[in-house]
């Protein structure tokens, strides 16, 4: 054999060995888009379970008021979805801190939990015969199966999308999640009229159960998250609660969430009370309340993430936060009995806006990794969603305490006119000020700017 025909034998070899190479790459990348997509699927399919209750519950609000087939004060089933939507986002740092690393291997084990948990809570409030039993079965035990079911599957997407398109990823679920709260106002409302409460929540128990468990087995834990040397070593970082940017972050969330939660609760009555419109209009609203977030959560996620014209998170937040109060101060307190076109226009500004603004937690936690980076610290970022999740929930809580007392003092004292005048007025501005202090973060970066000047 010539040594020119021993060169050639070495570089065809080399050139079979490096098209292997090639093919084992893109072998392993399709695979791991594949996973990537299943994930974002099966996250996506479970925001009906999750959310389709708590998003709704204006609908059984209207009807738990109208109706007296419960013992005890019907004024309290006005905390019912606040507490839900509370119980499901406080739970939710304990338990992204529990299976972030610790508990990662159970990921799977307790999402299905958590889906047992939240059917049987919905099935034993169907035999209710007191206020309190809709308290503790759907504003408690029914809200912390749905957190169990929440909590591992996100911090599984927010993993298999750590690398790129994290704001988008957590878009598009968010966006799945405002469908369920479109759809669902109609379903509820003619089951409701149909069979009552207690035929609907047994319904609703089996239509959890259809869309939570199959969805649950398309998610899988992240490789990074399971290795054997992960699970003995790493902790959680806590460097990032020294930065003042994070708690910065979480009083803009707790404001705006403390309002936010306001109208999902109270527009459907106040669309039959005040402005004396029927079931079916009253529920269009909610419709119309939840229909913008469908694009505006991908819509803020995107400018969260784009590369074209980069806005900075204090940006993007007080987009959404000052919006969404100008809609609450000049739409809804502005209607008058038998203005649906205000109520409509508010519906779609304020649901597009204020429902958009938990899609720009991705540009806050990129810009909480960048500010970590900087300092060469580490960061999770699954416990830092979980954490925003948890400001979210206090925010929730804090809201639904204020509106009764709220509500009760529009009974005794009037505010003006038009809606502001009505029993509701106080609720109105809480809202309107609680939104626009959700963006807050830009007053202090503005404050930060000059004192730098």
């Amino acid at each position: 054999m010539t040594c020119n025909e021993s060169v050639a034998e070495q570089q065809l070899h080399d050139t079979e060995q490096d098209a292997s190479s090639i093919d084992q790459a893109d072998s392993r990348q399709w695979e791991s888009n594949r996973k990537r997509a299943c994930v974002l699927v099966g996250c996506s399919i479970l925001q009906l379970p999750i959310w389709g209750f708590a998003m709704n519950y204006g609908v059984f609000q209207e009807y738990y008021s109208s109706s007296r087939m419960l013992q005890g004060s019907h004024a309290v089933t006005g905390i019912i979805g606040t507490t839900s939507n509370g119980v499901m986002y406080l739970s939710m740092p304990f338990l992204f801190a529990l299976f972030t690393k610790r508990w990662a291997r159970r990921r799977r084990t307790a999402a299905v939990c958590g889906a047992v948990l939240t059917c049987i809570s919905f099935l034993l409030s169907s035999f209710s015969t007191h206020v309190w039993h809709l308290v503790a079965t759907q504003g408690v035990m029914a809200a912390l199966g749905c957190a169990l079911i929440y909590s591992p599957t996100t911090l599984s997407l927010g993993e298999w999308f750590n690398t790129s398109n994290r704001a988008v990823a957590y878009g598009v679920v968010l966006s799945c999640k405002n469908i369920v709260g479109s759809a669902c106002p109609f379903l509820m409302r003619a089951l409701l009229d149909r069979y009552g409460f207690r035929i609907t929540l047994r319904i609703w128990t089996a239509i959890a159960a259809g869309t939570s468990i199959p969805p649950i087995f398309l998610i899988l834990t992240h490789p990074s998250s399971v290795s054997s040397n992960t699970h003995r070593t790493r902790k959680i970082p806590w460097q990032f609660l020294k930065h003042q940017t994070f708690y910065i972050y979480s009083i803009a969330i707790i404001l705006q969430s403390s309002g936010y939660g306001i109208p999902q609760t109270y527009l459907n009555t106040y669309a039959h009370e005040v402005t004396l419109l029927s079931q079916t209009s009253a529920t269009i609203l909610l419709t119309l309340f939840n229909i913008p977030g469908i694009v505006s959560s991908s819509f803020f996620g995107y400018l969260s993430d784009n590369k074209y014209f980069p806005l900075s998170a204090t940006t993007v937040t007080s987009i959404s936060a000052i919006s969404s109060a100008l809609s609450a101060f000049l739409l809804w307190g502005l209607t008058s009995k038998g203005s649906m076109a205000l109520l409509v226009l508010f519906s779609i500004s304020f649901g597009f806006f204020a429902g958009g603004y938990s899609a720009t937690w991705g540009g806050v936690i990129n810009e909480l990794e960048h500010e970590a980076a900087q300092m060469n610290e580490a960061i999770d970022t699954g416990m830092l969603y979980g954490l925003l999740n948890g400001a979210r929930g206090i925010g929730y809580v804090s809201g639904g305490l204020a509106g009764v007392p709220l509500l009760k003092a529009g009974r005794t004292s009037s505010l003006g006119s038009f809606g502001y005048g009505t029993t509701y007025g106080p609720l109105i501005i809480f809202t309107g000020l609680s939104s626009v202090f959700g963006g807050w973060g830009l007053l202090w970066k503005w404050k930060n700017l000059l004192h730098l000047a």
